[in-house]
């Protein structure tokens, strides 16, 4: 069984409010080039279809394209696609039952109700039958009348939710199960800090949306969203295919592609292999002096660094950089008096007193906001 894993297509985004459409078709139409070449049995995309909830009609008509494009080079192929975070689960839904008919699984929503189950799309090969689970992204509050609440009531962790929709499902592990999924699944022992982020990604305050990877033991392979940069979720079977194309700054760099993935017999480890795509224009960051940088000119997407110690005349500065890069994205100028300030504060024999520094901001204080100002300073510090 051969198939392709993508996710994250963010179709309709904008980098730095520069407008993608031509990227995002240059690229998708290699991966239908590449779909055309290796003839898969299926194609997987686990989430984040668009880029927003309510893409613009120019977004749709560049998904609508690519599938046509997939299908005509794929007649045969199972194409199977969850919503990520960035889609509106509802709008991923529409029409799910007439699409399935045509082997396209569009699945928006999770199970929300006790006689749901998570979409299973079964496939055989010469080895026998290969289940794939389409679990879209889940919040707690989406699935908690069939994996209830805590003991007062409030909603679940992610990981306990996620856990026990999975656990629900009654996995036969004697055949060969895929996962597609759309979540923050963290290795097993690694701390969520541990886990490099994009800039890209939507993130939530604490971490709350993680999950541990133990669950995906359950599955021959786990075909993931959410996560921009490729890399694995623990197994070398657990993968995150990240983006096709560059998002962010944050990505610069990155060498994107696209998984292929070739299952074999129960228990022989899955075949993985990496894609590469390459995009209409790379994303590169370019540090040093405003010569140096002209010097380096390209029609590629560029955040400039600038390192000169002197001013620059800043008109002058832009207009250069823009005929020589058509598509700058930022101008920067490295920091330099701010890291001198630091330094000269760590040597100084004497900080300034905290009090006063706070005062000569807040200038308006009277008597007793300033004794509460210095009772609050003086507490810190003994914290401390």
């Amino acid at each position: 069984m051969k198939f392709f894993h993508l996710s994250d297509l963010h179709i309709g985004l904008k980098l730095m409010n520069r407008d993608l459409r031509e990227d995002q078709e240059y690229i998708l139409g290699q991966i239908v080039e590449k779909a055309a070449e290796e003839k898969p049995d299926a194609v997987v995309i686990a989430g984040d279809i668009y880029d927003k909830a309510v893409p613009s009609a120019e977004a749709v008509e560049v998904f609508d394209r690519f599938l046509a494009e997939l299908r005509e080079a794929l007649p045969q192929a199972v194409i199977m696609m969850i919503s990520g975070n960035h889609d509106s689960a509802p709008r991923v839904n529409c029409f799910r039952n007439i699409l399935s008919r045509q082997k396209l699984y569009m699945i928006g929503q999770p199970p929300q109700r006790e006689e749901e189950h998570i979409e299973k799309v079964t496939m055989e090969d010469e080895y026998g039958p290969v289940n794939f689970y389409l679990l879209p992204f889940v919040k707690p509050s989406m699935v908690k009348m069939i994996t209830g609440t805590e003991e007062n009531g409030n909603n679940l962790s992610y990981n306990d939710t996620v856990h026990r929709l999975i656990l629900r499902e009654h996995i036969d592990t004697a055949r060969r199960n895929v996962l597609v999924s759309h979540q923050f699944y963290l290795p097993v022992g690694k701390q969520a800090d541990q886990v490099e982020r994009m800039e890209s990604e939507i993130r939530t305050v604490g971490n709350i949306d993680q999950v541990t990877g133990d669950i995906l033991e359950l599955f021959d392979y786990g075909a993931l969203g959410h996560i921009h940069k490729p890399m694995k979720a623990g197994k070398d079977c657990f993968r995150y295919c990240g983006t096709p194309l560059a998002c962010s700054v944050s990505e610069a760099g990155q060498q994107k592609g696209i998984l292929m993935v070739e299952l074999g017999a129960k228990g022989e480890a899955a075949k993985i292999s990496v894609l590469p795509l390459k995009p209409l224009r790379q994303l590169r960051v370019i540090r040093g002096s405003l010569e140096e940088v002209l010097g380096q000119a390209c029609g590629d997407y560029v955040s400039v660094i600038l390192t000169d110690k002197v001013d620059l005349d800043v008109i002058d500065m832009q207009d250069r950089l823009r005929n020589s890069f058509p598509g700058l994205l930022e101008i920067r100028r490295e920091n330099r008096r701010r890291a001198e300030y630091t330094e000269e504060m760590k040597t100084a024999e004497e900080m300034p007193d905290p009090y006063e520094l706070c005062c000569s901001f807040l200038t308006e204080l009277d008597d007793e906001e300033k004794e509460i100002l210095r009772d609050v300073i003086h507490t810190v510090q003994e914290v401390k």
